[in-house]
């Protein structure tokens, strides 16, 4: 694997580092203070590119790849976890799904602006009695004449109080379960539907997680997203994409958590020496940029898999269980070289935690990421054997 960035990377890694740097490391205590959805950040990643990065420039991206991707991902989510997770859906749950199955009229009505970020896409799967169990959903989308028929509840859906298009998984022929399902574009100006709850949650306060209500809303046929009865492929393919977001997202999330107790290490007196002299903190230090630059390494490996066409979908599921477990550890560790200061809000090292747990749990839990690899690895060896 090449380690080397082109320039092309690079110039994304310092943009994206300039942009956390300036606009959202001031900001992102607030932001999780009030739960206010970010939306100058927001309009600055839109400015950059970076709500379709690896979307063509044909159709209004940046053109970039997923390892570009990956990269500002991380550094974005260093400055502000809230705004990562924004830009990880719109870019991965919503551009991308409509990149690799949309047709053409699909592509020109919906994939251009939402790449420009001149809109903001949501991606609805999990319902209040359906989340690692996709194929158990109960939304149903019937055909009547040229339209489909939607009704039903999805849960957990983050940018849904802001979103106006839609990515919908659901069941287009109840008698079937994952073959019955099929994917829609359910634009909200077009098909209005309901918001339902707005989460109060433990972090990422500054994105939106919502229910939405589909009550008799009818949709265009000519919106469904690839053939009827396509949509688990769909809905599995963007989520093995996916992954690799939230896990560069983890990866941020721990970086500064990081870089933050480091600096706490440096400055800390006890006992008549800094506590990064002692070598109980310096253990925990070596530990936490030991993990992170694995965690990298992890998702890089599936970025560039992606970007070659290879199948990706065990590494993007390493790397998500990988990272997000490792976010958990590092913010854990962090908030302990601040001691009492760590558990008050003056300091960051709290939110970090709280920022943290979530990744271990949406875009598939982490059993759900060693039953994926489980399985991968299981035909591999079953494979190799024959």
């Amino acid at each position: 694997m090449e380690f080397a960035l082109t320039e092309i990377q690079q110039m994304v890694l310092e943009t994206a580092r300039s942009f956390a740097d300036n606009e959202l490391l001031p900001n992102a205590a607030a932001t999780d203070k009030t739960g206010t959805f970010p939306a100058a950040a927001v309009k600055t990643l839109a400015e950059l590119g970076f709500l379709g990065v690896a979307v063509d420039e044909k159709w209004g991206g940046a053109g970039f790849d997923n390892l570009s991707y990956a990269i500002a991902m991380e550094e974005i989510s260093r400055g502000c976890a809230s705004t990562g997770v924004i830009m990880s859906v719109n870019n991965s749950l919503v551009c991308d799904p409509i990149k690799k199955f949309g047709d053409d009229f699909q592509k020109k009505r919906w994939l251009t602006p939402l790449a420009q970020g001149r809109r903001l896409g949501c991606f609805a799967l999990s319902e209040p009695g359906s989340g690692s169990d996709a194929a158990g959903m109960r939304t149903t989308a019937i055909l009547d004449g040229d339209d489909y028929v939607i009704n039903g509840t999805k849960n957990w859906i983050t940018s849904g109080k802001e979103a106006d298009v839609c990515i919908l998984i659901a069941h287009s022929d109840p008698s079937e379960r994952h073959r019955g399902i099929s994917a829609f574009i359910v634009d909200r100006q077009e098909s209005p539907y309901g918001i339902g709850k707005v989460e109060d949650k433990l972090g990422i306060k500054g994105s939106s997680t919502t229910s939405l209500v589909f009550d008799n809303v009818r949709v265009p046929a000519v919106n469904r997203l690839g053939a009827e009865g396509m949509g688990f492929k769909v809905a599995m393919s963007t989520l093995d994409g996916g992954r690799i977001g939230i896990a560069a997202q983890a990866l941020g999330i721990a970086r500064i958590a990081f870089e933050e107790a480091l600096a706490y290490s440096r400055e800390r007196s006890a006992f008549g020496k800094i506590i990064g002299d002692f070598g109980a903190i310096r253990e925990m230090l070596a530990d936490m940029a030991t993990e992170i630059d694995a965690a990298r390494l992890l998702i890089w490996r599936a970025a560039v898999g992606k970007d070659r066409g290879e199948n990706f979908g065990k590494h993007s599921a390493m790397a998500k269980l990988y990272a997000s477990e490792m976010s958990a550890r590092v913010c854990h560790k962090a908030l302990q070289i601040h001691g009492g200061y760590g558990y008050v809000k003056e300091y960051n090292a709290e939110r970090h935690v709280r920022d943290a747990r979530i990744t271990e749990i949406y875009e598939g839990t982490s059993e759900i990421q060693r039953l994926v690899i489980a399985r991968a690895t299981q035909v591999a060896f079953d494979t190799s054997q024959s």
